[in-house]
């Protein structure tokens, strides 16, 4: 079991963690507005990954985000994935072999 690790939320702070709930926010986001609360309400690490259904290290990650970078750290970093491009030469390409094939595909 690793140290005890504890974050101290203000009134306003917490009050706008459980806004979160009823926000039209990912659900990642409210998991962890949620665990942040929890953890600030006593709850030990191991406890609330119990709860979550997730590992302490994941718990330890959402607590060390929140102390570092606050409410940016609840949500996704920017650039997750790979952006698609789709050049129009490419979709012109697709058109023709369309038209060319026999077959028929359907995509949405």
């Amino acid at each position: 079991m690793g140290g005890r690790l504890r974050v101290f939320l203000t009134q306003q702070q917490d009050k706008t963690l459980l806004k979160l709930r009823t926000a039209d926010v990912p659900q990642k986001v409210k998991d962890r507005a949620e665990v942040i609360r929890l953890n600030a309400h006593g709850w030990y690490v191991e406890k609330i990954a119990a709860h979550f259904n997730w590992t302490p290290q994941t718990v330890r990650k959402v607590l060390h985000k929140w102390s570092h970078l606050g409410m940016e750290g609840l949500w996704e970093s920017p650039g997750r994935g790979a952006l698609q491009v789709w050049k129009e030469e490419d979709i012109e390409f697709l058109k023709e072999c369309l038209k060319n094939e026999p077959r028929t595909y359907n995509s949405l």
